[in-house]
């Protein structure tokens, strides 16, 4: 088998880059070794954050690195054992979260965010996938005036900044909106510009039918057979069909990404924030209406099709290592006090890896020491938001077009300049 381009990894920014290479006339093969959007893209809060323009940095203030170091939190957890090989890029990570350096990284990682709902609107139109969505934003929810005015300062700060839309709750119009939360709350914050997503999973579904109608291939194989050969037309990658060759590679493999690089000579200082999620049924007469962050307890709940999906914080651990979700077990004890959840409606806890890089930016471009191979992994928490956005520019710049931003600061040369 013979095709331009095979793109590694068929999450949201496999997808996305498989779709904007085949409506420029590309053949394209999509390779996994599971379906569209099975493994990280299936399990998140379904935003499409066009607030988060600031990554999820490494917290500073003693206060909060005190709590955590204590790994009782339901945001944050970690492997002991894990720790040592993982300092390195903890270090690094922290550096590039001090003030001065977030507030660069969030100007350059600003464009991604700011087209991804109008990159993700033309995939939504395109494959009919309309009744999946809401555009009615996200709230967060607070305890105590003291983060609730924190949090206030810091949305307007970035509505003055960056364009963004919000809207302060009162606690009276919160129990109007959400009559159904138990807790005592003294007021809320709905970013209004996000849109939220019913079912990633079935989101992912629909624009890989939609990929298929443009004549391109899902097929399963093993992206980590993947090798550059002199002959032919450049590269090569076993599948259950015999060989794949194609002129072009994208590895979009998020947490996996490491499989390929490394083999080439690559090696990204990546690392990985585990999470996990469990849909609830609901007690009789309750609902909840709105995409909702117990703010100060670190937990979020979604009213997806499947039920109230809650979904956790942070899990630092080796990617591989067994699933320990205890953050979870926190969440919900929290989160039945909250709102009226029922019963468990899945056999056991899913759980995902948020592939991360230091400087809280993804690794988007040309791979700098072959040709035909190029990059698009490293989107951390922001792999739905940005899997259209990054596969248009990605096309646009393996089809030698003007890109819709500029990815120069994405590049994969700034961990080895």
């Amino acid at each position: 088998m013979k095709t331009d381009v095979v793109v590694l990894g068929a999450g949201i920014v496999g997808i996305s880059t498989a779709i904007h290479l085949a409506r420029r006339g590309k053949s394209v093969v999509l390779l996994d070794r599971r379906g569209a959007g099975e493994e990280t893209s299936y399990g998140n809060a379904g935003l499409i954050q066009r607030e988060g323009v600031f990554p999820y940095g490494f917290p500073h203030d003693f206060g909060a690195l005190f709590r955590y170091a204590l790994n009782n939190t339901i945001d944050a957890h970690y492997h002991i054992r894990a720790l040592p090989g993982l300092v390195p890029f903890l270090a690094r990570y922290w550096w590039h979260s001090g003030f001065t350096q977030h507030q660069r990284i969030a100007h350059m990682y600003a464009p991604l965010i700011e087209h991804s709902i109008v990159e993700h609107e033309d995939l939504i139109n395109a494959s009919g996938a309309g009744d999946l969505i809401r555009k009615d934003g996200w709230m967060k929810v607070f305890r105590t005036e003291k983060e609730r005015d924190a949090a206030y300062k810091d949305a307007e700060k970035l509505s003055a900044g960056f364009g963004v839309n919000h809207q302060k709750l009162s606690t009276s119009e919160l129990k109007t909106i959400e009559p159904s939360i138990k807790a005592d709350l003294v007021g809320g914050l709905r970013w209004s510009d996000p849109w939220s997503i019913r079912d990633p999973h079935s989101l992912n579904k629909a624009y890989l039918a939609y990929f298929q109608s443009l004549g391109g291939r899902l097929v399963s194989g093993d992206a980590a057979t993947v090798e550059h050969i002199l002959e032919g037309p450049g590269w090569r990658v076993a599948t259950p069909e015999g060989p794949l060759e194609a002129h072009e590679v994208v590895v979009a493999l998020g947490p996996w990404a490491d499989t390929v690089t490394r083999k080439l000579g690559y090696h990204f200082p990546l690392a990985v924030k585990r999470g996990y999620h469990m849909h609830y049924g609901t007690q009789e007469g309750a609902q909840l209406n709105n995409w909702v962050l117990d703010a100060e307890k670190g937990y979020f709940l979604a009213p997806m099709q499947r039920g109230i999906r809650l979904t956790t914080g942070a899990e630092f651990a080796w990617r591989d290592a067994p699933k320990t979700p205890v953050q979870l077990t926190r969440a919900e004890r929290v989160a039945r006090e909250f709102f009226p959840l029922a019963e468990r409606r899945d056999e056991e806890p899913w759980m995902g890896a948020r592939p991360c890089t230091p400087d809280m930016m993804p690794i988007i471009g040309k791979a700098p020491r072959h040709q035909g191979l190029w990059f698009a992994f490293g989107h951390a928490h922001h792999g739905m938001t940005l899997g259209p956005v990054t596969g248009r520019a990605l096309a646009e710049a393996m089809t030698g077009e003007k890109t819709v931003i500029d990815i120069a600061p994405y590049r994969p040369e700034r961990f080895f300049s």
